[in-house]
């Protein structure tokens, strides 16, 4: 008999496209919503909003919605209430959602002055269950790729013999994998075009300038800064940021700016 899932009442599915991955200073562009309902029924709600703030073009490179795409749509304040009804009552899923789509749509509603979601809302994120069900520890990369078990766990030759051999598993498997070495570290440390340093906390602006990544600045050039706030780069100078990030700092404040590198500088 095949088993099903048994619901007191409605389970909404949810999934966001958004103009990065800042929870506190990104916003909503696209959301969708399936309201599975105790009685088998689904319930479909799909629309795009506009976020008030241009699309960078690495989202839009991701989701493949851009400014023009949304310069009709709503903003999110114009349907919070709405939306908040519909959910009123029922529970929460979606794919790992409790590290960014459940705390994003919380900030959002937050703005319009609505605490969500609301009391006794329970959620299901069917990432942890992938997860617990399906560990991607090295016993369970050495039996899926080398179909052996590591005896010896957590011993310094034994854990080194099997990331070896499950390296070697990986290339053998999966056919489209580089197997040089240069193509492997390039494919294993692919990062967006658009980071400056190895965490993305500077980035290059769509006119190459080098600006903030990340927080209350994000979007904000470093020359910008110069003339605003410059106690802002001496203030991230001082904090736990990596060496590239700071060293690009200190040549900020000394009004030298770093200039994007072309294909035929990269070559």
């Amino acid at each position: 008999m095949t088993r099903t899932l048994h619901l007191e009442r409605p389970l909404v599915a949810f999934d966001l496209e958004t103009t990065g991955l800042d929870v506190e200073q990104d916003r909503i562009v696209e959301l969708s919503l399936v309201k599975l309902m105790p009685d088998g029924e689904r319930q479909i709600r799909t629309r795009r909003l506009n976020p008030g703030r241009p699309i960078p073009p690495e989202a839009t490179a991701v989701h493949g919605i851009g400014d023009a795409d949304v310069a009709d749509s709503p903003r999110f304040g114009q349907v919070a209430k709405s939306l908040v009804d519909w959910l009123r009552g029922c529970d929460l899923t979606g794919y790992n959602i409790e590290r960014f789509d459940l705390r994003l749509l919380a900030v959002e509603f937050k703005r319009e002055g609505i605490e969500w979601p609301e009391a006794g809302t329970q959620t299901i994120d069917a990432f942890v269950i992938f997860s617990k069900k399906e560990p991607r520890d090295l016993t369970a990369a050495l039996r899926l790729y080398c179909d052996r078990e590591l005896v010896g766990a957590h011993s310094a030759e034994a854990d080194t013999l099997a990331s070896l051999d499950v390296l070697l598993g990986q290339i053998t498997k999966y056919e489209d994998l580089p197997d040089t070495v240069a193509g492997l570290h390039e494919y294993t440390h692919a990062r967006d075009p658009s980071w400056i340093d190895a965490s993305g906390k500077l980035v290059w602006t769509a006119d190459n300038q080098a600006a903030i990544g990340f927080g209350k600045y994000k979007g904000k050039t470093l020359s910008e800064l110069m003339a605003t706030d410059p106690g802002y780069l001496r203030w991230m100078i001082g904090k736990d940021f990596g060496d590239d990030v700071k060293t690009v700092l200190a040549q900020a404040l000394e009004r030298r700016y770093p200039v994007r590198p072309t294909s035929e500088n990269q070559a």
